[in-house]
Parts: structure tokens; sequence; C-alpha cells
């Protein structure tokens, strides 16, 4: 079967910097919904549009493509004393104070120093350019459940439910 909208691909993938050096490799296949559900990014999907299982595709994204450019707005300095004691470089917090209520933006604290805290809201590959070279390993046709929900089901997706701890910024 080739992949199409309303396919569900489960592949596997090593992503690596403008510069050849891998960056983030699958340990387990990931599985998304092809055809819009915004399961991968575009033009990796389009890369993939037509492949079938066993073929591999290699996709240049420019920053546009894939996190986006680095926006230097979205690093800010806040008062120690509005995090938790514990406070620590790396630790990561939600903040849903901007236009839209729904956007949810994660801040990763970058530095403590002087009471004051340094959080940034970019992604950590921000503003690189990068190359996602994948294999398919299986196409299927989406469930009627699957397309209705836009998704494939969290339990189908090995290590998508990883998260760190986030708390909140007050």
């Amino acid at each position: 079967m080739q992949i199409a909208d309303d396919t569900v691909v489960t592949l596997t993938y090593k992503l690596y910097s403008a510069a050849g050096e891998l960056i983030e490799e699958t340990r387990e296949p990931i599985t998304y919904l092809h055809g819009g559900h915004h399961g991968i990014f575009p033009r990796i999907e389009d890369a993939l549009t037509e492949k079938r299982t066993g073929d591999t595709c290699s996709v240049a994204l420019e920053p546009e493509d894939a996190f986006g450019e680095y926006d230097a707005e979205l690093v800010r300095v806040e008062a120690q004393d509005r995090f938790p004691a514990d406070v620590q470089v790396g630790m990561q917090y939600e903040d849903t104070s901007g236009e839209d209520d729904e956007e949810v933006r994660v801040f990763t604290v970058t530095d403590i120093a002087d009471g004051r805290v340094v959080v940034d809201g970019n992604h950590p590959l921000a503003g690189q350019r990068l190359r996602f070279d994948c294999t398919v390993l299986d196409v299927r046709a989406a469930t009627p459940d699957e397309l209705e929900h836009g998704h494939v089901p969290l339990a189908t997706l090995p290590g998508r439910c990883r998260r760190t701890s986030v708390r909140p910024i007050v």
C-alpha cells in the first residue's frame, strides 16, 4: 500500500543537524496519521506521499519547515521568587498567558543567577536547518475512529507519551 491521505504510517527516523551531527533517532518506531492531520511536519509528509513499506526518505528542513525561526522575544528574565524553591536549569514550565488562551508555550529554564531566572520559550532546535532520514516500516488504511479523532491513539505511539515535569508559571 502506498502512503496517501488517511493512511497510518509507521516509521523509524534519524534527525541530523545541517553539519551532519546526529541529534535524535527513534528507539522505537513512531506512527502517525498521514494527510494534513498535523502528526508530522508538512514537508516530511509531502516527501513521504506515495512511498511504500521499506522505502527510505531524506528531507532537508529549513527552520520554517520544522521548529521555526529563533525568536529572541521568547527569552524572558523573571524574578526567582515566581518559581518553586527547587527551580533548576533544564526545568520546564507552561505559560498560557498569550493572546490565544488555548495556546500553551513551554519555557525552559536556561540560567539562574542573582535572584533572576532566565526562561526560553523557543524549541531547542528553533532556527536550525535539519535533515530528517526515515525508513517506512508499515502503511495501512486508517480506522474510522482514527479519522474521526484526527490521530492515531497514543497507545500505539511508542515513546510519544514521555514528557518532563511541567509546572505552570504563576
